[in-house]
């Protein structure tokens, strides 16, 4: 299922292109705003993300904001260089993510430090501003079925790490070139060299598993196919991966000119905890349903917009 693409999507991928990773790209570039522009809230390109974008335009919507959604635009690089040039106005992003690839900074394993360093980086050299953080850790992992696991002995990163050899990993293209993908893996848990690495699309990571394509796959904290499959979570024994807690990040022009954005959007953040995200991602990615319904679902039950 494809939800509405930016339609500046193209010239931001040439933008990356030509510009490289986005922490080289420069501060975000102010325009003009009035009561009558829309808030254009866009989203990368797997099940959590439309669930919270779809979130994000239905409570600015509800307190009487134009929303514009351009939701799936794809990788972080991607949404975030479009925020950087205008062409999109917020994105709900995670603290780890915002530490090792966008600022490129140490890793912590230290959620209020994490945040507040990716707040104070991204306003110094982006003008963008962090709202609240949600409790939720949507953290980088590594999953297995219970019986292949058992099988081969593997309880830890490092265990899977000693008979990498062995193992057909599975995950998102990206994970191949991120800090905390395979080189993060490298340089904290010591080179290895897998059977083989299957790039496949963010939504496939788990048929493909549970199809026997691989031994291996890159999950995400609050990913609700990790209760339904039974799957067990290598633990992370030598703590590579830092806090993923998600915020929006928005433009400070935008702030500035419709600030009733950051109470309105504060409000739905100490809702958002792991049990809650790993229910409403499988409502979209288990079972199918369409995240906009699942987001409007929760939110009238949780009071913060009028039923219809």
């Amino acid at each position: 299922m494809r939800w509405v693409i930016g339609g500046a999507l193209v010239a931001v991928v040439l933008m990356i292109t030509a510009c490289g990773p986005a922490q080289q790209a420069p501060m975000a570039t102010s325009s003009p705003t009035s009561a009558e522009t829309p808030i254009r809230i866009g989203s990368k390109d797997f099940t959590e993300q439309y669930i919270l974008g779809e979130m994000y335009a239905l409570v600015l919507e509800d307190a009487g904001l134009p929303v514009k959604r351009m939701l799936n635009m794809g990788s972080t690089d991607i949404v975030q260089l479009a925020l950087l040039s205008n062409d999109v106005d917020l994105y709900p992003e995670y603290t780890g993510t915002g530490l090792l690839n966008v600022l490129r900074l140490p890793i912590s394993d230290d959620p209020s430090q994490v945040y507040e360093l990716v707040r104070a980086g991204y306003a110094e050299q982006f003008n963008l501003i962090w709202l609240d953080p949600a409790p939720m850790n949507n953290t980088q992992a590594l999953a297995m079925t219970r019986e292949r696991a058992a099988e081969l002995g593997i309880v830890t990163i490092s265990d899977m790490v000693a008979k990498a050899d062995q193992l057909v990993m599975i995950g998102p293209p990206e994970f191949q070139e991120r800090a905390d993908g395979l080189p993060g893996l490298r340089a904290v848990y010591g080179d290895f060299t897998l059977r083989e690495f299957k790039p496949v699309a963010p939504d496939q990571r788990y048929e493909a598993l549970a199809e026997g394509a691989g031994d291996i796959t890159v999950a995400f904290g609050t990913d609700g196919e990790i209760a339904v499959f039974d799957l067990v979570l290598l633990e992370d024994d030598r703590q590579l991966f830092p806090p993923y807690q998600v915020a929006p990040v928005v433009r400070a022009d935008v702030l500035a000119a419709h600030p009733q954005i950051a109470p309105t959007l504060n409000r739905l953040a100490p809702l958002l905890d792991n049990a809650t995200m790993q229910r409403l991602n499988n409502e979209v990615s288990g079972k199918k349903r369409n995240p906009a319904a699942v987001a409007r679902e929760f939110l009238e039950a949780q009071g913060l917009i009028r039923p219809r």
